[in-house]
């Protein structure tokens, strides 16, 4: 309601010109200067809009009014001046740059006519308006304002006059804003940094973010469009693609029980990344688990991403198909590699939409050993790492949207203990194998320490006996986890010491030691640095460190690492892994800024 609007606007100390509701045909003539101008109390698109210039003129539109729309008449002060439009959009509004109307001869109203083509001249848009500074910046103020005293959402566009003594004026608020391709809403969001697809997607995820509660990034701002808001309006029209993207992905099984389905994938990967611009680093490659591509500048003082593409399911646990619900995502290993894997690859196509990429020096790593600790993939990521100046493990991020900046290392040994075969015989003072390994292995967990951030676990245990008798032969599989590789050292010097030279023959065997990830400086210089281009982009982030390992600790020092920047992650590495969708979309674009501006 029109009135209501302007009563609010009133209220609240936002400018409009003055008015009256005229209720009847037969209403006393309201204390207002001429010229006025009449419209339908409720109208919309201009309808029966009329300038009047002394009380006759105003009853004989009145009249019509009345007659034509059966509802009462909003009369109020003309203001003589220029017309200008500011569309918005977001939850709080981002206002667009304001779009001055050109009425060229004629009256300076925009009349339904005008909009029907059947006015016989053609309103012109000028965008942006030639305004100075300040003048832009209080009127998109003051629309801003009205949106929120009339508690519009995710979109809107405020018509208003400027007087001729400069002063601004409050005509009314459009809340559902025309998407006509010319009309001045998809004027302003162009000269914003949004194309029509862009513009749709944004009042998609602004309604999303108002629906579904959760948050979504800002649209760029009105500022001159800049290589940012290209990147963002880029991604912004293929949001959908990136989430078909993943789909096309999933169908690429990566299971370590099926080498042969991965190396498929990893053929598809590189038919891809040549197609965008990135040639093969051999040198750092190699075909069973690990490749690497660089962009025209190399690597070299770069940023180097890495990727896992092996799934840790195992073989007999059936396939998760791909599918979307309006917050997630669904799909075997969507969130541990699909999806980072699609956020890579579309990033790097915004940057070379702005012919940007082949300047950034940068490197893309993916490995399929994640499964096996990283044993075969080891050497090439820390060759890879030491010619970076900064890493990103691109992994799942958690719920919570922690950045990692520090993870556990992990230790994971074999323990053989051998005894001759004995007869079920109680009445024995000799233990058998298992009976011994028992009290040893419980033992060891007892050195675990919350002061030393050591834990020691056995995670398995097999045995060997022949018919009726005990078991003569066990295998105990131990984990140490640690945060410092000198309680790890210690910690096996006392589970040496516990097994002592008494006893069973055994051996204790290292299987595979993944490197704790230390959180040092140069991995907060980088996070800061990224948490900057977050709060530009409204996307909230913080961070932690983690108790799972990474191959982050494979990274020499002098080279700052961070994991943790994928979508956010439900049940990962499991048949029920999802990725929260709102969190793919932000991820991606901080993904495309933090690589341009390396």
């Amino acid at each position: 309601d029109k009135v209501v609007a302007k009563i609010l606007f009133k209220q609240n100390g936002l400018p409009t010109p003055d008015f009256a509701v005229l209720e009847t045909p037969d209403f006393p003539a309201p204390d207002l200067k001429y010229p006025l101008i009449v419209k339908p109390k409720s109208g919309a698109d201009s309808f029966g809009l009329k300038v009047v210039h002394n009380e006759a003129e105003l009853r004989e539109a009145a009249a019509y009014i009345f007659n034509e729309y059966a509802e009462p008449v909003l009369a109020e002060c003309y203001i003589e001046g220029r017309e200008i439009n500011i569309g918005m959009i977001g939850n709080p509004p981002v206002a667009f740059p304001p779009v001055e109307l050109d009425f060229g001869d004629g009256p300076h109203v925009y009349s339904n006519d005008d909009k029907g083509g059947r006015s016989g001249r053609t309103v012109q848009y000028i965008c942006p308006a030639e305004l100075d500074e300040e003048t832009t910046k209080k009127a998109q103020e003051i629309a801003c304002r009205a949106f929120t005293t009339l508690q519009c959402n995710d979109c809107a566009r405020v018509d208003m006059r400027i007087g001729e003594d400069g002063s601004l004026y409050l005509l009314e608020l459009n809340s559902l804003p025309s998407l006509g391709y010319r009309g001045s809403f998809v004027v302003g969001a162009q000269h914003a940094g949004l194309d029509f697809s862009a513009l749709l997607n944004s009042l998609l995820g602004s309604a999303m973010q108002r629906y579904f509660g959760t948050a979504t990034v800002a649209p760029p701002s009105t500022s001159a469009s800049t290589t940012s808001d290209k990147n963002f309006s880029f991604l912004t029209a293929n949001r959908d693609r990136i989430e078909k993207r993943i789909g096309e992905l999933i169908t690429y099984s990566s299971r370590m029980s099926d080498p042969i389905a991965t190396r498929e994938l990893v053929k598809h990967l590189e038919q891809k990344y040549k197609e965008i611009g990135l040639k093969p680093i051999k040198e750092l490659s190699d075909d069973h688990v690990v490749r690497t591509w660089e962009t025209e500048a190399g690597l070299k003082d770069g940023t180097l991403v890495i990727i896992q593409i092996d799934s840790l399911l195992e073989a007999e646990i059936p396939h998760q198909a791909y599918r979307r619900t309006p917050e997630w995502i669904h799909g075997e290993s969507v969130g541990t590699s699909r999806a980072p894997l699609a956020m890579f690859e579309f990033a790097i196509r915004a940057l070379k939409k702005q012919n940007q990429l082949r300047k950034i020096p940068l490197g893309i790593l993916i490995y399929s050993d994640e499964g096996r600790d990283c044993r075969y993939s080891k050497e090439k990521i820390e060759q890879a790492s030491s010619l970076a100046s900064r890493v990103i493990v691109l992994s799942q991020g958690s719920i919570g949207g922690n950045i990692i900046l520090g993870s556990r290392g992990i230790r994971k040994y074999q323990l053989l203990v051998e005894d001759k075969p004995r007869d079920l015989r109680p009445a024995t003072k000799a233990h058998d194998a298992l009976r011994w390994t028992n009290n040893r292995t419980e033992s060891m967990m007892q050195l675990s320490s919350q002061k030393d951030r050591l834990g020691v676990f056995v995670t398995g245990i097999k045995v060997k006996h022949f018919p009726m008798m005990l078991p003569h032969r066990v295998q105990a599989d131990l984990l140490i986890s640690y945060y410092k590789s000198n309680v790890a050292n210690k910690a096996e010097e006392d589970i040496r010491n516990i097994l002592g030279k008494r006893g069973p023959k055994w051996r204790l065997n290292l299987i595979s030691d993944r490197p704790e990830m230390t959180s040092r400086r140069d991995n907060r210089s980088l996070f800061n640095e990224i948490q900057e281009i977050a709060n530009e982009l409204d996307i909230s982030i913080t961070h932690s460190t983690s108790a799972i390992p990474s191959v982050a600790g494979l990274v020499p020092r002098g080279v700052g690492v961070i994991c943790g920047l994928g979508p956010l992650v439900d049940s990962p590495q499991t048949p029920h892994e999802a990725i929260q969708r709102v969190s793919l979309f932000q991820r991606t674009i901080l993904l495309s800024e933090i690589l341009r501006r390396g």
